[in-house]
């Protein structure tokens, strides 16, 4: 039977806010000390071609953490945490987490693990939310109701504080249950395998994979592709703001045909950016 958040009678962990630089500081030193936390992050990534980071929670046995990344320049304070081969790392989905996090700085995850991506294993089925793993491993209901709220809107209402804690307050528990699953099994190396694959996917610069996915057959397909890419970096705008996938044809149509390039004027509706990709692409 599910037992309803509101009603969890075991021991909250506190939750401790962190917006300034000393208590970030006086929290790094506490982080460091320990062998396993859990991690998640919150951000807007609708209209830029970055993430924009908002929030970073980690938890430990003891606290949850809540890191205000728009009051602090925390990530490069936190490389050292999030690099120290000594402390576990406990995800749900790793790859995730961890592109919005690269995105912002430059880090190098070791020692991971993947709540998500372990149940996948586990239980030989697609991939889970977090409140099914949840639910399945604590038996309780978790409130997803915030997910989709404005993270970059400040202060935080009492909900998204909740929220935001209760995404990383039970990773270390699953992961200990899952940890003694695999170690039944003689599968925990072959998990932890898995992760690192995820860890290494993540930590990509963010036109691989997209890059990956189209088959080019020709060198000027990529380099426009590239051109896109580069631009929308330049001005931090989605890759579709430069212009949409379904134009990519009708451009390298206008020079596979050696049609007048004034058909890409048209197209990209901005005579800078139209000059500049004609010049780039002679």
């Amino acid at each position: 039977m599910l037992i309803k958040l509101k009603n969890y009678l075991l021991k909250k962990n506190p939750i401790v806010f962190i917006d300034n630089e000393s208590d970030l500081i006086e929290t790094l030193e506490e982080l460091s000390l320990e062998k396993i936390i859990g991690i998640d992050t919150e951000f807007d990534w609708r209209n830029t071609y970055y993430p924009n980071l908002s929030l970073i929670q980690i938890s430990s046995n003891k606290k949850i953490f809540l890191i205000d990344c728009l009051k602090l320049n925390c990530l490069l304070k936190l490389k050292k945490i999030f690099e120290n081969k000594k402390i576990i790392k406990v995800f749900h989905s790793a790859r995730s987490d961890i592109t919005v996090l690269s995105c912002c700085s430059d880090l190098n995850f070791s020692n991971c693990f993947d709540i998500q991506i372990t149940e996948k294993f586990l239980s030989n089925e697609g991939l889970k939310s977090y409140a099914k793993i949840v639910s399945k491993y604590l038996s309780l209901k978790i409130d997803k109701s915030e997910t989709n709220s404005n993270w970059m809107r400040r202060p935080f209402s009492k909900s998204q504080i909740n929220y935001a804690a209760n995404d990383v307050r039970f990773l270390i528990q699953i992961y200990k249950k899952q940890k003694k699953i695999l170690e039944k099994k003689c599968a925990f190396s072959t998990v932890r395998d898995l992760v690192k694959k995820e860890v290494s996917l993540g930590s990509q610069k963010l036109h691989i994979p997209r890059l990956k996915k189209l088959k080019f057959n020709k060198k000027i397909e990529k380099d426009l592709f590239m051109w896109r890419e580069n631009w929308a970096i330049k001005k931090n705008v989605p890759p579709s703001y430069i212009f949409k996938d379904k134009h990519f044809k009708k451009i390298l149509k206008i020079y596979d045909e050696n049609i007048p390039k004034d058909g890409i004027y048209e197209i990209l509706k901005n005579e800078k950016l139209a000059k500049n990709l004609i010049e780039s692409l002679k």
